[in-house]
């Protein structure tokens, strides 16, 4: 994958960068401004972007803007925020355009390389890889969630460890349930919120992106 690193530190960018490429990725640029970040996105148009929220010159949300203004620009563009803070009125403003490619790591949850490979490499695959506490903190916004009202708590449980990025057999092991179990209540909750597009993982997507922007 060609991949950019927009981070402000240095040696959190540098550690970044060894990281990829340990495991077999191109970095293609780095950026440690908002602005290097924007120019990058949209004349690289990388396969993922590994973004931070708070980047000069302001150091409030450049980072999280520019790839907003991104994905403006080139619909689905894949952008995974690796930040310590969470903003949630930007979040969902990132969620709203319909498209997959997202995802949200708070810096402190992320324990192991193979966890933020992974969770990368579903965002440039069209996924979502949210944080367990992103979720928390979009959902405790006070929006309405009538359109989940249908669903059964379980499904609720199991949208939510979908939103996380998580497949079929990783939520049953989480919920202690077999696979074919939770593939039943994935069958269940795609019909009851309207989703019936064949193509499982683009369902999976547009699931978790009725639940976040409810």
């Amino acid at each position: 994958m060609r991949i950019l690193v927009a981070e402000d530190l240095y040696l959190l960018r540098d550690g970044l960068v060894r990281l990829i490429e340990a495991y077999g990725h191109q970095v293609v640029a780095t950026a440690s401004t908002g602005p290097e970040t924007l120019e990058a996105l949209l004349t690289l148009k990388p396969d993922v972007s590994v973004i931070d929220v708070r980047m000069p010159p302001t150091q409030s949300d450049e980072g999280l803007r520019a790839a907003l203004t991104a994905r403006h620009e080139l619909p689905g563009l894949p952008v995974l925020i690796l930040s310590q803070h969470v903003e949630q009125l930007y979040a969902r403003e990132l969620l709203a355009d319909g498209t997959g490619g997202i995802g949200y790591l708070l810096k402190e949850s992320v324990f192991a390389a193979d966890q933020f490979i992974d969770a990368l490499e579903r965002v440039a695959a069209g996924g979502t890889a949210m944080d367990p506490a992103v979720i928390a903190k979009l959902l405790s916004s006070g929006s309405s969630t009538k359109r989940l009202d249908p669903l059964t708590e379980r499904e609720r449980e199991v949208l939510a460890l979908m939103a996380e990025g998580l497949s079929n057999q990783a939520i049953g092991k989480r919920l202690f349930l077999s696979e074919s179990a939770i593939s039943k209540h994935t069958t269940a909750l795609f019909a009851k919120l309207g989703l019936t597009d064949d193509d499982s993982s683009n369902r999976r997507v547009l699931a978790v992106l009725a639940y976040l922007n409810e």
